[in-house]
């Protein structure tokens, strides 16, 4: 009799612990099957690289007030070359138009101001090419765009003795194109040329512009942190 009950005792235990594993079994099915489960907690979104400027930081680009879409010429004495793509035209005193030029992204040079605590590769070379095609040149004429630049500088093709400024700092593969990211700003023959004229450059020697001065703000950010951030 007693044999008995331990038999019985035994084939229940076996059929509770069958059950167990049946159960458990079930559980990773039945959610990969789609039953609802308990949500967990939402994925952290990653954090902005340091010295990405906040979107609301940009300014909407404002109309042109100087005169635009036709070529204005402009005396060589009154300019002064900031790097490979950028001018300043100072017309008065108090009136200083800062000119950047369209078609292209030259390499960067030292802007503490602007978190470029270090000049890139060929950026000393692109600005001694502006400076030179500029002191040369006998005439030289503005094709500004009709608006401006989200940090209110003119946007326009530069003419040096009738070429386009833009075409020959490509061809001296000394600039990366820019219409491919921001379009021809309503001059699509002069960004044709540019366009052909960076296909016949071929590779370039350095670094997208655009993405050395990225890193350049992740790197003064972290100077600037550490206190070794250059002031001149």
């Amino acid at each position: 009799m007693i044999a008995d009950r331990r038999v019985c005792l035994r084939f229940v235990i076996s059929i509770a612990v069958l059950s167990l594993l049946v159960v458990l079994t079930a559980l990773p099915l039945t959610a990969a099957h789609g039953v609802p489960q308990t949500p967990g907690p939402a994925p952290a979104k990653p954090a902005p690289a340091p010295g990405t400027p906040p979107p609301a930081t940009r300014k909407p680009p404002k109309p042109q007030p100087r005169p635009h879409s036709v070529r204005v010429v402009v005396d060589p004495a009154l300019i002064a070359v900031d790097d490979g793509d950028t001018l300043e035209i100072k017309w008065g005193p108090a009136d200083v138009e800062e000119v950047r030029i369209l078609g292209i992204d030259c390499p960067e040079t030292r802007h503490l101001q602007h978190s470029i605590p270090y000049s890139q590769a060929f950026g000393e070379e692109a600005r001694a090419f502006a400076r030179g095609a500029l002191a040369i040149a006998g005439k030289i004429e503005l094709l500004r765009a009709s608006m401006l630049d989200p940090y209110d500088r003119s946007l326009a093709y530069v003419f040096v003795n009738g070429q386009n400024y833009s075409v020959l700092v490509l061809e001296a593969r000394l600039a990366e194109e820019s219409i491919t990211a921001f379009g021809d700003n309503g001059f699509p023959k002069e960004a044709a040329t540019a366009l052909e004229a960076a296909k016949r450059a071929g590779p370039l020697p350095f670094e997208p512009p655009h993405q050395y001065r990225n890193r350049m703000r992740r790197l003064s950010d972290w100077m600037r942190e550490k206190g070794i951030y250059p002031t001149q």
